[in-house]
């Protein structure tokens, strides 16, 4: 008897996991995810991946560039290029999607791009004046 009532508990959780999906409460993202080339990409997902990595790399660099006193344009630049050089080798060659599929090179590149220039900007400049005023 006891077998049966956890045998229906655990269906009904299962259940109720698999509502909870398909209403889109839970995401069914991976990190393994993120460097299987065989895995299904649909844009919203391919989209949240590329904008938080967009992200820890504004963020990495915005640190760096604070930290090391590098001043002037240049390096707006620089970061621009590693950032879209890396969004870049991630979808065109460790995915290796189709980028037609998804709106093109433009789309794909512009994804999370201000909110990174953004981050990057306000960790340099506050990690700089912090660190050497």
């Amino acid at each position: 008897m006891k077998e049966g009532k956890s045998a229906g508990k655990l269906n009904n959780s299962n259940n109720q996991q698999q509502h909870q999906h398909q209403n889109g409460h839970f995401s069914p993202f991976k990190f393994a995810k993120l460097l299987d080339p065989e895995a299904s990409w649909d844009k919203d997902q391919l989209g949240d991946a590329l904008h938080w990595i967009r992200q820890v790399v504004a963020l990495v660099c915005g640190l760096l560039w604070g930290t090391i006193p590098l001043v002037g344009g240049i390096w707006i630049g620089l970061f621009l290029l590693i950032s879209s050089g890396i969004i870049y080798g991630y979808y065109a060659m460790i995915l290796k999607i189709d980028e037609e599929d998804f709106g093109g090179h433009s789309t794909l590149l512009q994804e999370g791009l201000f909110a990174s220039i953004t981050l990057f900007l306000l960790s340099w400049i506050l990690v700089y004046s912090l660190a050497h005023f």
